[in-house]
């Protein structure tokens, strides 16, 4: 009999694949009688030293699977030792470690057991006890597992704070080679009613917060859980198939704008298993997948189209120099900008200048005339903008010659993923386990070398029409009704 070590420790291992390490997205303050709080600032309080976050219990129901994915460890045909908890077990397990200040939520998924109805109905059973019987108020992000029926996906979304749903590959083509019991249908159908049924929430509280003029007759009911008010997000796995970056960022400007997700994931391939469908090499593409979230953050806070930063002619991002600043390079011709009368669109478009930056010299420069001390005061990045601004008529970058090439020579350099990153020579082949420890030599990490190269940027092979960014995924979420199972 398997105790509960045991099964923590092969669950949270199996768990390190899915990628979620964000904020929390909510802020929910404590209340009396309950357990725990959520804040918009993140429940990802501490990193393991590759990067990822710990401090959310991230683990599975089951990894038991009747699905057989080429590139999951826990497809039915692997031999792997399977483990399931119980929900009283995840449930007290769970209370256990906040309790004792390990972690601040739970991010749940599972492997499909038996059927999705059956293992949607494990969890609901899990958050159900968190939620009613030991009063847990705090941040829960849970996995829904595509196939499950409408009515169970309504029952977890009033008892999770965000959900998602795994879109697992950036094509249907790839989807239907790697992972042919699943299709983009079932996988689209429980975004779209997730995404409705947030929506029809949000209207109907907007309803019930206007001022009656009279009193009802008797009290009203208790209100029931918001729906997933931190809303829902994806993941999907780049480097396992060949679509470009330019079919991957349409792909996420169509889900942000027609499904109204908060976030997409990339996670770079990493080779567990050995499948002949599969990248035949050890080579993990960690600098693309830093690029394509540069670029998504683009598109989503510095209003960005995806067309201004990737075409069909260069359908790979650049992975010398920053999408931004990539973009600033080709329009030279926009430059410089001078910071005390350009408008906040402009200023967004200077690389080192982000959306708080922008805002804070809009705000300073009505009382004063901005210079470089100034700049760097409001934590603009001034070694990177003075190329591309002027400061009351003067240019930052004297010396360098305003030409793509001289600028981007000084704007080239090595991704660095800081002391604790996985990127570079401090790669680990995925996320440290609760359980792991790294050797530590003179006060620094050792980490194996095997994983710190990066694939070079495959030549796509998809048709015309897959490379376009209107056909696949973004046919099905622009067209469902056209689009058959």
């Amino acid at each position: 009999m398997m105790d509960i070590l045991e099964k923590l420790e092969i669950l949270s291992d199996a768990a390190k694949y899915d990628v979620a390490c964000t904020s929390s997205g909510i802020t929910r303050n404590a209340q009396a009688g309950k357990v725990g709080l959520a804040s918009v600032s993140g429940c990802c309080h501490s990193f393991t030293p590759d990067g990822r976050c710990i401090t959310l219990l991230k683990v599975l129901m089951t990894n038991e699977c009747v699905y057989d994915c080429a590139y999951c460890v826990n497809r039915s045909s692997n031999e792997v030792t399977r483990a399931s908890f119980t929900p009283q077990e995840l449930a007290d397990l769970t209370m256990a470690f906040y309790r004792r200040n390990y972690i601040e939520g739970l991010f749940l998924s599972s492997g499909v057991a038996k059927n999705p109805d059956h293992t949607t109905e494990l969890m609901i059973q899990t958050l159900r006890l968190l939620r009613n019987e030991y009063a847990f108020n705090g941040y829960i992000h849970a996995k829904a597992i595509p196939g499950a029926s409408p009515e169970l996906i309504d029952e977890l979304g009033h008892l999770a704070d965000r959900m998602s749903v795994n879109m697992e590959l950036p094509s249907q083509e790839s989807l239907k080679l790697l992972a042919p019991q699943k299709n983009k249908q079932r996988i689209l159908t429980p975004m779209r009613h997730i995404q409705q049924n947030i929506a029809t929430d949000h209207e109907t509280r907007a309803l019930t917060r206007t001022r009656n003029t009279y009193y009802p007759n008797k009290a009203p009911t208790k209100k029931t859980r918001a729906y997933a008010p931190a809303g829902q997000s994806t993941q999907m796995i780049i480097g396992a198939t060949p679509e470009s970056d330019f079919h991957i960022l349409n792909l996420s400007a169509a889900l942000y704008k027609h499904l109204a997700l908060k976030r997409v994931f990339f996670s770079a391939y990493l080779p567990i298993n050995q499948d002949a469908r599969l990248p035949q090499n050890d080579a993990i593409q960690l600098n693309r997948e830093h690029r394509l979230y540069q670029a998504d953050w683009l598109l989503r806070f510095y209003h960005f189209d995806v067309s201004e930063l990737i075409d069909q002619d260069k359908p790979f991002l650049d992975t010398e120099v920053d999408p931004k600043a990539n973009w600033a390079l080709n329009h030279l011709d926009f430059f410089p900008v001078e910071v005390n009368t350009a408008p906040l669109q402009d200023l967004l478009r200077v690389p080192g200048i982000g959306p708080k930056g922008a805002r804070l010299i809009v705000q300073a420069r009505k009382k004063s005339c901005l210079k470089e001390q100034e700049l760097r005061k409001l934590g603009v990045a001034y070694k990177r903008a003075r190329y591309f601004i002027t400061c009351n008529g003067t240019y930052g970058g004297k010396g360098i010659s305003f030409t793509p090439e001289a600028l981007r020579a000084q704007l080239a350099a090595p991704i660095d993923g800081g002391r604790h990153g996985r990127r570079a020579d401090k790669c680990l082949a995925g996320q440290l386990s609760i359980f792991d420890c790294i050797e530590q030599e003179h006060g620094s990490q050792t980490l194996p070398q095997s994983h710190a190269q990066t694939l070079p940027a495959p030549t796509p092979i998809l048709g015309a029409e897959q490379a376009d960014g209107l056909f696949g995924w973004q046919q099905a979420i622009l067209h469902p009704e056209k689009v058959r199972a």
